[in-house]
C-alpha cells in the first residue's frame, strides 16, 4: 500500500471514531478539543482537517443530526416542542423554530400537526399540505457490488452508520466517479422490535475494488423492482412504503421476491436541506 493511501486510511479511521463518538454523545455540548482527542489529532488542526474531508464543520454535523432526531420526535413522539428544542441544543423555542423551518420548510408545530392528529381544529393557514402522490415504475437492474457497513437498531438512526461508512470507504479508496449510495433493509419495522432491526449502509464499488475490515462485500440482487420516488426528509420514508405495499402492490398483479427492500439516496444530506432529499424505494419483484 502506498504512503498516500496509508495516510488517507489513517485519517479515515480517526474520523470514523469521531462519528461513533458523536452518535453516542449527541446531547453533549460540542467540544472540539474532546473531538480532537478522540481523533488523536492536534486541536490546532482537527477542525480544518474535518471540514476539508467532510465538507462541513463538526458543528454542522451535530446540528444536522439533532434536527433529524427532532423531526422524528415531532412525528412519532409526544414530547412538547419546547423539550424537543432543548434536546436539539437550542436555548429558545424561537431559535429552534427558525432553524427547523430553514431545514424542513415549515415550523415544527406545523410539521407535527401534519402527522399527529390534533384534538382541536387548526386554522387552514396553519395546516401543512402533506398530500403525497407516488408513482411506481418497474425497473430491471443488474446485480450491484457494494461495500456494506452493518447497522443494528432503529432504521431512522442509520445516518450515523452512513457517516462512518463514508469515512472508512474513503480511507480504503473505494469512492470513484459515479459512486452510488444504498441502504439494504432486512426487517419490517412494524413487526420487528426496534432493537432487533437489521440493515446495511452501502456504497457501490469501483471495478477491481474489494472492501476490508469492518466493511463487507455485499450484492444487491439483480432483477425486477418496483421503484417509487420520495422527495422530503428521511423521517417521512414510511409514507412511500405504506403506499407501495398497501396501495400499489395489491392491485399490480405482482408478487414480491424473497429479497430485502432497497433504498437509493440520490442526493447528499450534507448539501441539500431535508425537504429536498430524493430517495428511491426499491421493492424486489419475482
Amino acid at each position: 500500500m502506498n504512503e498516500r493511501l496509508t495516510t488517507r486510511s489513517d485519517y479515515a479511521m480517526r474520523l470514523e471514531r469521531v462519528f461513533r463518538w458523536l452518535a453516542d454523545h449527541l446531547d453533549d455540548t460540542l467540544d472540539l478539543t474532546r473531538l480532537a482527542e478522540v481523533a488523536a489529532m492536534s486541536p490546532y488542526h482537527f477542525h480544518r482537517i474535518y471540514r476539508a474531508i467532510q465538507g462541513e464543520t463538526a458543528a454542522d454535523t451535530v446540528r444536522r443530526l439533532r434536527l433529524h432526531r427532532a423531526a422524528v420526535e415531532l412525528i412519532t413522539g409526544e414530547l412538547p416542542v419546547t423539550r424537543i428544542a432543548r434536546r436539539a441544543g437550542y436555548a429558545s423555542q424561537e431559535a429552534f423554530t427558525r432553524a427547523f423551518k430553514a431545514a424542513y420548510g415549515v415550523p415544527p408545530a406545523r410539521y407535527r400537526a401534519s402527522f399527529v392528529p390534533s384534538p382541536t381544529p387548526t386554522r387552514t393557514e396553519d395546516a401543512m399540505d402533506t398530500t403525497m402522490t407516488y408513482q411506481a415504475t418497474i425497473r430491471e437492474t443488474p446485480t450491484l457490488r457494494v461495500a456494506a457497513l452493518a447497522h443494528h437498531g432503529d432504521y431512522l438512526n442509520i445516518g450515523n452508520t452512513f457517516e462512518r461508512l463514508a469515512a472508512i470507504a474513503g480511507g480504503q479508496g473505494l469512492f470513484g466517479a459515479g459512486t452510488r449510495s444504498f441502504g439494504i433493509y432486512y426487517d419490517d419495522p412494524a413487526s420487528t422490535p426496534r432493537e432487533a432491526l437489521r440493515s446495511d449502509a452501502c456504497v457501490t464499488l469501483p471495478d477491481g475494488k474489494t472492501p476490508s475490515g469492518e466493511l463487507q462485500l455485499r450484492e444487491i440482487r439483480g432483477g425486477r423492482y418496483a421503484v417509487t420516488l420520495h422527495v422530503g426528509p428521511y423521517a417521512e420514508l414510511h409514507f412511500p412504503y405504506t403506499w407501495l405495499y398497501g396501495t400499489w402492490l395489491p392491485t399490480s398483479g405482482e408478487e414480491p421476491a424473497d429479497a430485502p427492500s432497497i433504498e437509493e439516496y440520490l442526493n447528499d444530506a450534507h448539501i441539500v436541506p431535508p425537504s429536498e432529499l430524493r430517495t428511491e424505494i426499491w421493492l424486489p419483484l419475482r
